[in-house]
């Protein structure tokens, strides 16, 4: 593969259909390269009982609202596949697949993207890559030498597997909340968060979510004071699944551990719990290891923009990668906003010929 185009957008899951929808009204040449085998993004990878914060309607990319899931209010994360797939054939998107890119550098007035089936040379470049494939594990004491099985949220699939067994899920938003509502009842669960979790008000859905975000970078940028956003209404959406466990008493979260040891936990004042797995779901970082070459990241390992631009390379874009990115940008209904505002830029940039 080797060719010259107005645009590559790095990444085939909901940020980079975004940014394709954008670009196919545009009119410039684009294309989207994605390392994965088929269509969903990150989607494909998610747990079995995972759901989505929003009702359907609610959880739509640009131009195309997401269709109602038969039986469920809250849809799943093989609905949400199918969409996206759905969504891609519905524009004809320009998705080449699977393609890994290996790293993105200046030459002359293009952006060279280097990849395992050839090379690419673009105007400008759309990273959306997301964060699912960074997964984040802090340093913990003894992590070296604890006998038990050890996995991050992105290899947790199911209870079946734990039946029976003792389970420490670590971590104190969405995602710990999720599994450790699915393990209760099948494992023995102890559930372990550095600060007591807030429960979002049971009516609080993505909805409010996306609200929430998007005030508070309209105040920021209008130079107002901080009103809080998501953070300021709490760290986990009740969904029913959640709600049911929490309202059973079977959500009982601890403190944080000291350490650990062959065995399982160990907390400072000697109480110790026995556990046959660790799940750590304590997050993501960004995936940017492609950009490396560009030389932008700066403190934090992140790289400074202006909205979705890269400030020190302005043909460069990031999107969907939180709200580094634009308000609530790592959700299907989040996305659309930025996603319009950088393929516009885009679109200014290569038709002035980058003045």
């Amino acid at each position: 593969m080797t060719a010259r185009t107005d645009v590559v957008v790095i990444g085939g899951g909901q940020a980079g259909l975004a940014a394709g929808y954008y670009l196919r009204r545009t009119g410039l040449d684009f294309v989207i390269l994605d390392a994965q085998d088929a269509p969903g993004g990150a989607w494909r990878h998610m747990w079995d009982s995972l759901r989505l914060f929003s009702p359907a309607e609610h959880s739509s990319l640009p131009g195309r609202p997401m269709p109602p899931q038969p039986g469920r209010t809250y849809p799943d994360a093989s609905h949400v596949i199918g969409y996206l797939k759905e969504y891609e054939e519905r524009y004809g998107l320009p998705v080449h697949r699977p393609v890994r890119v290996l790293g993105v550098h200046r030459d002359g007035d293009d952006l060279r993207v280097e990849t395992d089936s050839g090379r690419r040379w673009a105007r400008s470049v759309i990273s959306a890559t997301g964060t699912w494939w960074r997964p984040l594990i802090p340093a913990v004491r003894g992590r070296e030498i604890y006998r038990g099985r050890q996995l991050h949220t992105v290899g947790y699939r199911d209870p079946g597997e734990f039946t029976g067994r003792s389970v420490t899920v670590v971590g104190a938003g969405n995602s710990a909340a999720q599994i450790a509502a699915d393990l209760a009842g099948h494992a023995e669960l102890t559930w372990v968060t550095r600060h007591p979790p807030r429960f979002l008000a049971d009516d609080v859905d993505g909805r409010a979510l996306f609200a929430a975000a998007t005030a508070r970078r309209r105040a920021l940028d209008a130079g107002e004071p901080d009103p809080g956003g998501v953070a300021a209404l709490g760290d986990i959406v009740a969904t029913p699944p959640v709600r049911a466990a929490r309202n059973k008493g079977l959500l009982r979260p601890v403190a944080m551990f000291d350490r650990l040891e062959a065995d399982g936990p160990v907390w400072a004042d000697g109480t110790r719990v026995r556990a046959d797995a660790v799940i750590w779901c304590t997050g993501f970082r960004p995936a940017l290891g492609h950009l490396a070459p560009l030389g932008l990241r700066r403190s934090g390992g992140l790289i400074p923009t202006d909205g979705t631009r890269s400030v020190e390379e302005p043909r460069l874009h990031l999107l969907g990668y939180g709200d580094w990115t634009g308000p609530a940008s790592a959700t299907l209904i989040g996305v659309g906003l930025p996603a319009r505002d950088a393929v516009r830029r885009i679109a200014a940039l290569v038709r002035t010929g980058g003045r």
